[in-house]
């Protein structure tokens, strides 16, 4: 929280006064002595008084002139705002080596699921987009909000050969451009690219990463597979071994981020960061109405309590 005028907090030293005066005139009040032939009859004498009730009385009014002073200060808090047209394009890798088992099922079943996790935990605001690539890269679905259609399209994407992750990178950011509104300005966004991050053909990711930079969009990428990774193509046996270190480099020169794991954890991780910089800012909202309504009921119910307990305005 913070506040649109601080310096009205120096207000605050009132109630600080009052609950100082207070403790002194408690300090010094006169202490009388007065002889009772039995101690019985002290009670119906001199009745004792309800200290604790003092306090609430008190204390209520009290905490009631702070949050007076709070809404005089202006209060603001920060709060997340969907942003319009926010949009992911997830770029998923279907080359021949993605059929690998050493992800299980395989690994392009592993990056089938993480895309369905994705669409199922992204806030409902957000617009995903689909591109699949392996020699080359095409745009499958443009962004939408609807999940069914994400879902279905994924489910239905076959094997090819060859790996283009840079091309997939600059099909995502063609497919962005065509987002843009009237003035040519790109919608928040981000790309998330699921591969084994071995390029066999197009343009580098290097090119590609320094595109996606000159464009402020960050690349997240999740690296599937292991070192061990092997596949059947024309039944020989083939290492397929997964290159994390290419699709590192790529989040780190675009400030997006890399996993290694598709995990809901990991998918959480991306979700939280693209919520936080894409689907979502943070907007300063007023609440000075907050605490004034609270500083209003705060001291009605300790002025009531002091007239219910003492019939009349206590401290």
């Amino acid at each position: 929280m913070s506040f649109a005028a601080p310096e009205r907090l120096v207000t605050l030293v009132v109630p600080g006064a009052l609950v100082v005066g207070w403790l002194v005139l408690r300090s010094r009040r006169t202490k009388f002595v007065v002889w009772f032939p039995d101690l019985s009859s002290i009670d119906r004498v001199v009745p004792r008084r309800p200290g604790w009730r003092r306090l609430v009385t008190v204390g209520g009014l009290l905490g009631g002139l702070v949050l007076a002073s709070i809404a005089f200060a202006r209060p603001v808090v920060a709060v997340p705002v969907p942003q319009e047209r926010a949009t992911v394009i997830l770029a998923v890798d279907v080359s021949l080596s993605m059929g690998a088992r050493d992800v299980a099922p395989s690994r392009i079943e592993a990056a089938r699921d993480a895309v369905r996790r994705f669409a199922e935990l992204a806030p409902p605001n957000l617009r995903i987009g689909l591109v699949a690539f392996a020699g080359t890269a095409l745009p499958v679905v443009a962004p939408t909000e609807d999940r069914e259609i994400l879902i279905d399209a994924v489910e239905r994407l076959g094997l090819g050969q060859g790996t283009a992750v840079g091309e997939a990178i600059f099909t995502a950011l063609d497919q962005l451009r065509l987002e843009a509104d009237a003035d040519g300005l790109l919608p928040p966004a981000a790309l998330v690219v699921l591969s084994d991050g071995e390029t066999t053909v197009g343009r580098s990711e290097a090119e590609a990463a320094a595109a996606a930079r000159d464009l402020r969009i960050p690349v997240y990428t999740i690296a599937f597979g292991t070192s061990s990774g092997r596949v059947f193509v024309q039944d020989r046996l083939v290492p397929v071994p997964v290159n994390q270190g290419a699709l590192r480099q790529v989040a780190e020169e675009t400030g997006g981020a890399f996993f290694t794991a598709a995990s809901e954890e990991d998918l959480r991780a991306v979700l939280d960061t693209v919520g936080s910089e894409i689907a979502f800012t943070v907007e300063d909202r007023d609440v000075t109405d907050w605490f004034a309504f609270a500083a209003a009921v705060t001291v009605a119910v300790a002025g009531a309590g002091s007239i219910l307990w003492f019939g009349r305005l206590e401290g």
